[in-house]
């Protein structure tokens, strides 16, 4: 990566980035912070705490004058980092309760200010001054898992609390969905270099697709339905076999967060329950659910070189990204970044040549291709800035707490 932008720039944006988590916490109480519902996630307090230390210990630690705030959040507050040292569990995030979300505040200002004061004073070189952008784009990745963790924590709560308020919906019906052909060919997948890329996007390398035909637009809920009505989650059919395993283990008969109330579908949103929206795309589903949902229509998913591809045909078009007031899906559109990420038919796994950096930061993508699956685009809740076409997210294929859709492939013949 080559860091493009100069010093104040690089200020500005290091701050608006760590005021944008400030303002997703700040809607939240101690209790709010501190709570963690299931493993896979962990507390809002802990995402503030562990962005806060990616800076200092990547940053600021290799200088030797700089004082750490407290030595035991070093252990406290890494994640997954082999490299750095032992970790407190993941499971058990949710039990520190000490230190306490002033404590954090208190950390966060201090490395904040010390971050500021090294880059104003040159104090950093070219390589340092590159992890405060991987820093930025770090605490971006973790400001959309503060958003999916916050949402399944309060889903718990028996009475659906609201985090924020925003108008009724639109229940008219989504429009009709279309397809587009993509011409195939040797294409070229991957980063180019220009601007900021995780290493996993890269290298760029060829590929060779066959013509295919894309959806215009997402999976919606409206569909959804009529797959659910036609008994799509009692074929097993159209289901993987390790899908259909997890189905009848976890009782899924519907999306994450849908239950049915007095007859109608409804679904948990950040705004509280809300009755099920039929233009918007379905959201929150696995890849096992999404790819017996494209069975069941007589397509496929896409690869995602079929779907960067496509993408690239509609690289200006957005749709719904992280708004802290609103933190939902928009309708569904022909945008193909924004509302969900998207389930694509690929296994994560690294690109021709890939090779992780050296040290510890090498770890942030490359430990986990191993039973993964890509998802491509960005959602409701990805940071304004920090989504491109080329960004390959990732979760295992019973994952459903990710603001996951699907859109439709198939073969052009």
């Amino acid at each position: 990566m080559t860091l493009a932008i100069d010093t104040p720039q690089l200020v500005a944006r290091f701050v608006d980035v760590r005021s944008t988590t400030d303002a997703l916490a700040a809607r939240l109480t101690a209790e709010d912070q501190t709570a963690q519902s299931m493993p896979d996630a962990s507390p809002t307090k802990w995402h503030r705490a562990h962005t806060t230390w990616f800076f200092e210990e990547f940053v600021l630690r290799p200088d030797p004058s700089y004082t750490m705030f407290d030595p035991s959040y070093r252990y406290l507050f890494n994640s997954y980092y082999e490299a750095v040292g032992p970790r407190h569990p993941r499971p058990h995030r949710g039990l520190v309760t000490r230190p306490g979300v002033v404590d954090i505040g208190r950390y966060r200002e201090y490395v904040t200010e010390a971050v500021v004061r090294a880059l104003d004073a040159g104090r950093l070189d070219d390589a340092a001054r590159a992890l405060v952008e991987l820093g930025c784009h770090h605490e971006q990745q973790h400001q959309e898992l503060l958003v999916m963790d916050v949402k399944h924590l309060f889903s718990t709560h028996p009475f659906g609390p609201v985090y924020v308020e925003r108008p009724a919906d639109d229940l008219s019906a989504p429009a009709a969905q279309g397809w587009s052909r993509i011409p195939g060919g040797i294409v070229d997948i991957g980063h180019d270099g220009r601007g900021f890329a995780y290493d996993n996007e890269g290298p760029r390398h060829q590929v060779l697709l066959a013509d295919f035909e894309i959806a215009d637009r997402a999976v919606t809920v409206a569909d959804w339905l009529e797959f659910m009505a036609s008994g799509g989650y009692g074929r097993p059919d159209l289901w993987l076999s390790d899908g259909w395993a997890t189905i009848r283990a976890e009782g899924w008969v519907a999306p994450g967060y849908w239950e049915l109330v007095d007859g109608r579908w409804t679904t948990y949103t950040l705004s509280g329950r809300r009755p099920v929206v039929p233009g918007e795309p379905v959201c929150h589903v696995s890849f096992y659910e999404a790819d017996a949902f494209a069975r069941w229509a007589g397509a496929r998913l896409p690869t995602e070189f079929e779907w960067e591809t496509a993408a690239a045909h509609r690289a200006g078009e957005r749709g719904q990204l992280l708004d802290v007031d609103r933190v939902h899906p928009g309708r569904a559109g022909a945008a193909m970044v924004g509302d969900v990420w998207e389930w694509t038919a690929s296994a994560y796994l690294p690109y021709p040549g890939f090779a992780p950096a050296a040290g510890a930061v090498g770890e942030y993508n490359g430990k986990f291709m191993s039973d993964q699956h890509v998802l491509r685009g960005a959602c409701a809740a990805t940071p304004p800035g920090h989504e491109r076409l080329t960004y390959r997210n990732f979760f295992p294929a019973r994952s459903r707490w990710a603001f996951s859709g699907l859109r439709l492939a198939r073969s052009a013949a």
